[in-house]
């Protein structure tokens, strides 16, 4: 089971971080990952990190302001959120899967919405 949290509505130009924590032993062997979904949009892969937390992906809308990061320990992954700009309001999902290329074949969160004013 995942749950997100964070977000919210913020100003462009803030910051804001998501935090997704999983339940389960095996959350320290499993790749995880942001979706965001903006209404009458596709859901795109924003970042991803391995189960090691030694190799991460990001989109090129978000290279540069976003980081994901993970503590294996406390079963959660974040997503760190800089210089937010109103394009990157949208539903946040976090994903988990053991592969890190097929996250979105695994298991997801409900979402948490992040809308930025601009």
């Amino acid at each position: 089971q995942l749950v997100e949290s964070g977000g919210g509505l913020v100003q462009a130009g803030d910051s804001s971080r998501l935090s997704c924590a999983a339940s389960g032993r095996t959350f320290s062997t499993y790749a995880m990952g942001w979706f965001r979904q903006a209404p009458g949009m596709e859901r795109e892969l924003v970042a991803a990190i391995n189960w090691s937390g030694t190799n991460t992906y990001y989109a090129d809308s978000v290279k540069g302001r976003f980081t994901i990061s993970r503590d294996n320990a406390k079963n959660t992954v974040y997503l760190q959120m800089n210089s937010l700009k109103a394009e990157d309001t949208a539903i946040y999902y976090c994903a988990a899967n053991p592969s890190l290329g097929d996250l979105s074949r695994g298991s997801w969160g409900q979402g948490t919405q992040v809308t930025v004013s601009s």
